[in-house]
């Protein structure tokens, strides 16, 4: 399985650490480094998480990362 991160999640993932990074600017590194930690478990253990509450569809899934939900797609 290989992530693939369309630009909507690109676009909003800066505008948010540019949100926090106003803030605290290494709590915004921080935040980036632990959420891409977390979405690199995806292809190990897709069906690990959740089925989406957004979509009726079992391939669709949501990863919880401290408040956030980032809705990605089993395609195999």
């Amino acid at each position: 399985m290989k992530i693939v991160y369309k630009d909507t999640f690109v676009k909003s993932l800066e505008n948010q650490l540019d949100y926090i990074a106003q803030d605290n600017p290494s709590a915004a590194k921080k935040f980036q480094k632990e959420l891409i930690s977390r979405m690199k478990q995806i292809p190990k253990h897709p069906q690990r998480f959740r089925k989406s509450i957004y979509f009726n569809d079992n391939s669709i899934r949501d990863l919880i990362y401290k408040g956030y939900t980032i809705v990605f797609r089993i395609n195999i």
